[in-house]
């Protein structure tokens, strides 16, 4: 069966989890750190973009999936604020590692719901074809969004 985008949103999760793992374990001050807050905020913004363009988007459209998709954008909402959070915030002092363990904690809870609720609901409401082709339009834009977000 050719890929849905359930499958391409999953990879761009698991890159998360390791992301946001790494980080929590990474030393204050290093470069190690700024690095991987780099990453994982750019992972973070272009798959959210991909997303909400090509899942959540053509599901608001439809009654079944109005509510999810508005809790979904919310807790992508969530996530951005905590990302500036910890830019402002001093790499090397507590109040960092604990901005950063609570954006950890929300990536963590937003990926499980995702993909034990939200993927469930949307895959009522969109059809194979439907799954295929946002696959392809997600991969393309979270690509576009990648190359953009590191240049």
């Amino acid at each position: 069966m050719p890929e849905t985008i359930y499958d391409a949103l999953r990879e761009s999760h698991e890159i998360q989890r390791s992301l946001c793992r790494k980080l929590l374990r990474a030393k204050p001050g290093t470069q190690d750190r700024i690095s991987l807050f780099k990453q994982l905020h750019t992972e973070l913004a272009a798959h959210a973009a991909a997303e909400e363009r090509f899942l959540y988007a053509p599901v608001l459209m439809h009654d079944a999936g109005l509510d999810s998709s508005r809790h979904a954008l919310h807790e992508h909402h969530e996530m951005d604020e905590l990302v500036e959070d910890l830019h402002k915030a001093d790499a090397e002092g507590g109040q960092w590692l604990a901005v950063a363990r609570k954006l950890s904690e929300k990536v963590h809870h937003h990926l499980r719901e995702e993909e034990k609720k939200f993927f469930q609901v949307t895959g009522k409401i969109l059809d194979d074809k439907q799954k295929v082709l946002a696959a392809k339009k997600y991969r393309k834009d979270y690509a576009r969004m990648l190359a953009k977000l590191r240049a």
